[in-house]
């Protein structure tokens, strides 16, 4: 099969699908990416067609359509690379996109005869999802005026795409009910046997001079940047209280100092230094540790020591850390939102908290670590809901690949 995949930082969502199709010589796989300077994509097998960062809206365009032109852009530069593509002979029979940065928006013109399965992460709403969840961060009009436009790419990308995927039950259902029938849920896959608890497991951090292991109170936080949307300042606001209630807790916060949604802080400002402004003074720093971004092997051994690890976030795209520490035996606390809640049931497989007390996140850690022992049986029924329902070679590697046949051979 001749199958093409396109996101703007491949692999992403087809991490583990891309490879599995590269790895039968029979396949001819292509990837079309956006070229990063700081990596490179090297998988075996893969013909990797790299753009540069397109331009992006010009500033008399108007603020609500910015992010429309951007993506008009993106999706130009898409279809010079889908041209060069074909005029060498490749014409893929499916093509696996990411639509959410215009890079779809046209390649059913390039590719007529492709089947165009779309991956649609997340759909904005006015109502009843992350916009305005959070009374710290208000809605306004101007931010009630720019949600139809947001999601213009994925209304164009829904009226030309063959199929969907979205992860998760509640991510599809921020979708229009007309589409919401051409849209399979599917998550991207958790390898659960490479993520397995280890009690053995040993993490050392020379640079904050650290060794754990589980015989330690570990406390972790994990986001990929540190920002409000994953509760950053809630969890902040909580530590003064879980350090006083447990003198002996170290806490360990994984995430950079960008922001990947929501609302942005003036040049200069980082959402980290905001909070420590606010409530650093009433931390024992020696006690709590920023430690960026770990690369892959040690974020899996601080998971695996890890006492309890905290996951909050507005009702918004569920984050593959969550599956992962799962996966990895932890104990989550988990914010009481809609994403997490399809998840995890409280008491029976983690624990949940009000998204905005830090008082009531504060109980339940003291809660999981004043208990450990009999904390052991939820921490298993965690690992078995993965297992069961998000594992990718038993799970969500077949559903990929049976929609991809099924889509493959419609006409």
């Amino acid at each position: 099969m001749n199958i093409l995949f396109v996101h703007q930082n491949f692999p992403g969502q087809y991490k583990h699908l891309a490879p599995h199709f590269a790895a039968d010589a029979r396949n001819r796989v292509v990837s079309i990416g956006e070229r990063h300077a700081d990596r490179s994509v090297n998988i075996p097998r893969i013909q990797h067609v790299l753009y540069d960062p397109p331009k992006g809206a010009a500033p008399s365009t108007h603020p609500y359509l910015r992010g429309l032109e951007a993506h008009v852009r993106r999706g130009q530069t898409v279809v010079r690379a889908g041209l060069d593509l074909r005029r060498e002979g490749f014409v893929p029979e499916v093509i696996c996109a990411h639509p959410g940065w215009g890079e779809a928006l046209y390649l059913k013109e390039v590719f007529p005869e492709s089947r165009l399965i779309n991956f649609y992460e997340f759909y904005y709403n006015v109502q009843g999802a992350d916009i305005g969840f959070d009374p710290e961060f208000p809605l306004t009009y101007d931010d009630r005026f720019k949600i139809p436009t947001r999601n213009a790419t994925h209304l164009l990308s829904l009226a030309t795409s063959d199929w969907g995927v979205s992860p998760m039950e509640w991510q599809r259902a921020q979708f229009p009910p007309a589409w919401r029938a051409l849209i399979s849920v599917i998550h991207d896959g958790i390898d659960t046997r490479v993520l397995r608890p280890n009690p053995g497991a040993v993490l050392k951090l020379e640079q904050h001079g650290l060794e754990l292991s589980r015989k330690d109170e570990v406390i972790t936080y994990v986001s990929r940047n540190l920002e409000p949307y994953r509760g950053f300042h809630l969890f902040m606001r909580a530590l003064p209280e879980i350090l006083r209630r447990r003198p002996k807790a170290k806490v360990l916060i994984v995430g950079g100092d960008e922001v990947s949604y929501g609302r942005k802080l003036p040049e200069g400002q980082t959402y980290r230094q905001k909070m420590l402004d606010e409530v650093g003074s009433q931390l024992d720093m020696k006690r709590v540790h920023f430690v960026g971004k770990l690369p892959y092997p040690t974020f899996i051994k601080m998971l695996q020591i890890s006492s309890a690890h905290v996951y909050l976030t507005v009702p918004f795209v569920l984050s593959w850390s969550m599956l992962e520490a799962m996966s990895l035996g932890c104990l989550v606390i988990g914010s009481r939102t809609a994403p997490v809640q399809e998840v995890i049931e409280d008491g029976v497989n983690g624990l949940l908290v009000d998204y905005l007390s830090p008082h009531q996140i504060a109980e339940r850690i003291e809660e999981a670590l004043e208990n450990r022992d009999r904390m052991q049986p939820i921490r298993q029924r965690a690992r078995r809901t993965v297992v069961e329902r998000y594992d990718l070679r038993t799970v969500c590697l077949p559903q990929h690949l049976a929609l991809i046949e099924t889509v493959r051979g419609r006409r």
